[in-house]
């Protein structure tokens, strides 16, 4: 794991830095000493532009330093990790990190008195790469070492119970090795565990308060051993829940710690809570066009700086190197017309061994392998009998078809501009005839896909563009998912009161009929004048067929303008039965509009969920879910997809 990351001047001012672990400051000046100061012929040989796997690396006190430097800047980049690890991809984690910060703020840098460049914002390009590069390759050794510290900064002393309260928190007192909390503070967390009430039994554990629940029970006339006494068992009751979500018996345990008790009146009337929602900036995740609060792409402000540093580079090597075949030397010449088949006609048998590798290739992104085999066997019949290029491989011959074969299958055939199809429902044109009604959109998936978090997203994103909301409350089996969605509209709406647009629950609590409660929510969305109504369903087995039979009834009651399907990115193969299954649960004449792919931010380039699912059923992706802030969903980008897909990494 990254101990400390740091961007310094060559003068000595540090300009943005990131902490995991706890790093003496010698190590980095001994570094700045020995190598920019002093020259040691150990660990001399700082070359501007050098990549940091070109520079040697540094070592002091149990850490590795891998570093590069900007000369005309003068700037140093600096990682800082324990020796006894080997992250692979540290340098180029580094050199990404150089060419973000110098793309971004060269302009102020290179201004004239500049001492401290304001580069808060530059946390958010830190944490892509630094997700997308330990997914990639540094996940094993991560885990080792957070494991490693844990175990020596708790020792023998137990974890502390989730969801403490702060004066519980401040008695046991805070680790002092613990590593930061890096998240961003979007929005809170809305994780509410049952917690036993404080005291000296909630501190021990469960063995130990289940022996003492044992022995303190009460004994019959009969009961005269200890073994007669472990048989009682008590009685399980249940709990009974008030038209406000929250229990009407005092059995001692602490629900929700998201609202603390108000005390006073003046508590009530400030209506101040700790942990409150901070403000978005909506700059991080979307753009304003035409009027419209649009959704960004995934990774593409990021990878487009990358791709310029790196075209800026090669064409500073072009023009330093040599030019024609004799500069080039006769290496070079071999690799120039290693796999070459130019002018070739390919047949089955030439297409046969790459096809093959092309298809574990796709099995390895996580791609099913139904879709693997029909994609390659399409490719496969596109090329037989293609004359390929002058000095063309036939694995690059390949890549390109295949590349554009993924770009046609998962580009959708028709628009999918969610905020266009809303304004033509809820303010039709006079020419149109149609009279004005909410906008009705459900969210279906099996069970913990994410189907409340991407709801409350979704929303948010309505919010930005002053949109009134309804979010109706259809899962009604499910015990407390109610109370999540009472969360989400509570932060929600400290949001919407510094950024725009309503927000509203509508609920009729648990054991009705999930169908009758959308169609009466969709009736008093329309008398009361809102734009969008949400409607969240419970999660089922898709091979369940009495708990599917139901949407179809849902489907009818409901009239859905467009129905989403929350798919988990990492499923696995799974994913082409849960979509056929979910197609086709609501009746004739009615399917899935539309797919949202959650959690992408934790399986790095292995995305073949997505492919799966499109192949399996020619419904679109529209969203993709990059964490568990309502600020963390992206629009879905081909072009980014592709390029996971086909990457070697």
């Amino acid at each position: 794991m990254l101990d400390t990351f740091e961007i310094l001047t060559t003068s000595g001012v540090v300009l943005w830095s990131r902490t995991y672990a706890s790093v003496s400051p010698t190590v980095v000046n001994n570094f700045i000493t020995d190598v920019f100061i002093e020259e040691k012929s150990s660990v001399a040989g700082a070359k501007n532009g050098a990549s940091a796997a070109e520079n040697p690396p540094y070592k002091h006190d149990q850490h590795t330093l891998r570093w590069t430097f900007e000369k005309e800047l003068g700037i140093i980049f600096v990682a800082v990790y324990r020796s006894l690890l080997h992250i692979s991809w540290i340098d180029k984690l580094v050199d990404n990190i150089r060419a973000l910060f110098v793309g971004l703020y060269r302009d102020e840098l290179t201004k004239p008195n500049t001492t401290i460049v304001e580069c808060l914002t530059f946390d958010q390009y830190f944490d892509q790469q630094l997700r997308e590069l330990e997914q990639a390759g540094g996940k094993s050794d991560a885990r080792a070492f957070k494991n490693e510290v844990l175990s020596e900064d708790t020792g023998d002393e137990p974890p502390s119970p989730p969801n403490l309260t702060r004066s519980q928190q401040a008695q046991r007192g805070a680790s002092p090795g613990s590593s930061p909390n890096v998240s961003r503070p979007g929005t809170p967390s809305t994780n509410h565990l049952l917690v036993a009430k404080a005291g000296p039994v909630a501190k021990m554990s469960r063995r130990a308060r289940k022996m003492q629940n044992t022995n303190s029970a009460p004994a019959s006339s009969s009961d005269e051993g200890p073994a007669r006494k472990a048989k009682a068992k008590p009685v399980k009751r249940g709990r009974k829940w008030d038209a406000d979500g929250l229990a009407d018996e005092d059995d001692g345990v602490q629900l929700d710690y998201s609202v603390p008790t108000l005390t006073s009146d003046s508590e009530v009337e400030a209506g101040a809570r700790p942990g409150a929602v901070e403000e978005v900036d909506a700059s991080t995740w979307g753009s304003q066009a035409k009027g419209k609060f649009v959704l960004k792409d995934l990774g593409d402000e990021v990878h487009s700086i990358l791709a310029d540093a790196d075209a800026k580079k090669s064409a500073a090597t072009k023009t330093d190197a040599p030019s024609g075949l004799v500069g080039s030397g006769l290496s070079a010449i071999g690799g120039l017309f290693r796999n070459v088949v130019g002018g070739k006609v390919l047949t089955k048998q030439d297409l046969e061994k790459a096809m093959k590798g092309m298809e574990e290739h796709l099995l390895k992104k996580n791609v099913a392998r139904e879709a693997a085999v029909r994609l390659c066997e399409g490719v496969e019949k596109e090329l037989v009998g293609v004359k390929t290029g002058s000095f063309e491989s036939i694995n690059a011959r390949i890549q390109k078809a295949m590349e554009v074969s993924l770009t046609k299958m998962l580009t959708p055939t028709s628009s999918l501009d969610l905020l266009r199809e809303i304004d033509a429902i809820t303010s039709p044109s006079a020419t149109s005839l149609r009279k004005a009604r909410p906008y009705v959109m459900s969210i279906v998936g099996v069970n913990g896909v994410g189907k409340s978090t991407n709801l409350s997203k979704i929303c948010f994103f309505l919010l930005q563009n002053k949109y009134k909301v309804l979010i109706a409350a259809g899962d009604t089996f499910r015990s407390g998912a109610v109370e999540q969605l009472a969360v989400h509209v509570r932060n929600l709406k400290e949001l919407t009161a510094r950024e725009g647009g309503q927000v509203e629950l509508y609920q009729k609590g648990y054991g009705k009929d999930a169908a009758t409660v959308a169609k009466d929510a969709v009736a008093y969305a329309a008398q009361e004048g809102f734009d969008v109504v949400l409607i969240d369903t419970a999660g089922r087995r898709h091979n369940d067929q009495r708990l599917m039979s139901s949407l179809e009834k849902f489907a009818k009651f409901a009239q859905p303008d467009k129905i989403l399907m929350v798919g988990e990115a990492l499923v696995g193969t799974d994913s082409v039965a849960q979509a056929r299954n979910f197609n086709a649960a609501f009746g004739s004449g009615r399917s899935l509009d539309g797919f949202i792919i959650s959690k992408c931010d934790t399986v790095g380039d292995m995305v073949g969920t997505l492919v799966s699912i499109v192949h399996a059923t020619n419904v679109p992706v529209l969203f993709v879910g990059v964490g568990q802030h309502y600020s963390d969903l992206r629009n879905f980008s081909v072009k980014w997809a592709v390029e996971k897909l086909l990457s070697s990494a």
